[in-house]
């Protein structure tokens, strides 16, 4: 059994004598201390630097100067060195193609992996729920874009 198998059975076994079926994992994790669960190692002071500087990265939003359309400051591309794994972050304006590209196909490749398993998730809970009127979840997001792309700067029009 892989840790996060044992970790699920522990979130079913909470479930399970709690009675909830909606859970906080910060009880679960109280939870499985209690049961003896080490506790993982904290993370160092500069892995959590590095982290608060990846959310600042990944926050920084610049605006077009021609179009005035808001883009990401920041490219993120996860690559390997030896066994671990690491991002680099490259500036949009001064990134390479090469390097747009990849960070461009690795978060289509995440957003792929989301709808499919959003698809998963809303065929099972239809399925187990045949009583119910079954949830319709389009994954054609055309539309959704186009309307978000022309929709009034909300900062602008509150002002």
């Amino acid at each position: 059994m892989t840790k996060a198998q044992e970790m699920q059975s522990i979130i079913k076994r909470y479930r399970e004598e709690t009675g909830k079926d909606s859970v906080d994992m910060h009880d679960v994790a109280k939870y499985a201390i209690g049961m003896g669960w080490p506790l993982p190692k904290p993370k160092t002071a500069i892995d959590r630097l590095a982290e608060q500087f990846s959310s600042a990265a990944r926050e920084e939003i610049r605006k077009d100067e021609v179009t005035g359309k808001p883009y990401r400051a920041n490219l993120a591309v996860t690559t390997w060195q030896g066994t671990e794994q690491m991002t680099l972050w490259t500036d949009i304006d001064v990134a390479p193609r090469y390097i747009a590209h990849r960070s461009f196909q690795q978060r289509r490749e995440q957003t792929v992996g989301d709808v499919l398993q959003l698809t998963f998730d809303v065929m099972h809970w239809n399925r187990v729920n045949e009583t119910e009127d079954p949830i319709n979840m389009p994954t054609d997001f055309t539309d959704d874009v186009q309307w978000r792309m022309n929709e009034p700067d909300k900062k602008q029009s509150s002002a």
